[in-house]
């Protein structure tokens, strides 16, 4: 079966997250932080995961660690349910339009992890919500789950969209690459032989 859950504690936060790769997108997230809970409910919905991330932090200082540290468990908690790799189709992509805002996105689950953002928020905050936090989250996200991203805006004016889009396009390229490849259900997608 191909979930996970995983908690992680600090002097900072405590985080847990349940993860089934083969859900239907049903999401339950409270973090404290209302926009990123947004953002996990899409994440949820669009990559077609079942997600449940409970989240305690020091919020009263500011909402960096809680992002972080969400990215880091559910980065492991990706990489536990994915386990051997065996059968999934391994690359993701999309171009998702949302209002004025296009991204697009790529990844590999290759077990190296690499970011590269070129995606430029136009306001310091959306709400409350400090922008940069975005990139740190899908930062934290790649390294702990060994991901290969790339996220790019072609276009965009507005923060919120542009935000939304680059969740949603992350989403959809992971449903693509965490689904079963029926032409190779037995192998794992590398002439190494592991991933």
């Amino acid at each position: 079966m191909r979930r996970a859950s995983l908690s992680r504690q600090t002097a900072e936060t405590e985080i847990t997250v349940t993860v089934d790769l083969d859900g239907t997108g049903r999401y339950d997230n409270a973090t404290g932080v209302g926009f990123f809970d947004h953002m996990l409910d899409q994440l949820a919905r669009h990559a077609l995961i079942d997600l449940t991330i409970k989240a305690k932090g020091d919020l009263h200082i500011d909402d960096h660690h809680t992002v972080e540290d969400t990215g880091i468990t559910l980065g492991k908690a990706l990489a536990e349910a994915l386990g051997d790799k065996k059968g999934i189709r391994r690359y993701g992509s999309c171009l998702l339009p949302m209002d004025d805002a296009l991204v697009r996105a790529a990844l590999d689950l290759s077990g190296r992890p690499f970011l590269v953002w070129n995606l430029d928020l136009p306001t310091q905050k959306i709400g409350t919500f400090d922008t940069e936090l975005v990139r740190e989250f899908f930062q934290a996200l790649s390294t702990h789950g060994g991901i290969t991203l790339h996220v790019e805006a072609l276009a965009g004016i507005n923060s919120h969209h542009i935000a939304e889009a680059a969740f949603k396009a992350v989403a959809r390229a992971l449903r693509e690459a965490l689904e079963p490849d029926p032409r190779r259900a037995d192998a794992v997608p590398s002439t190494k032989g592991s991933l």
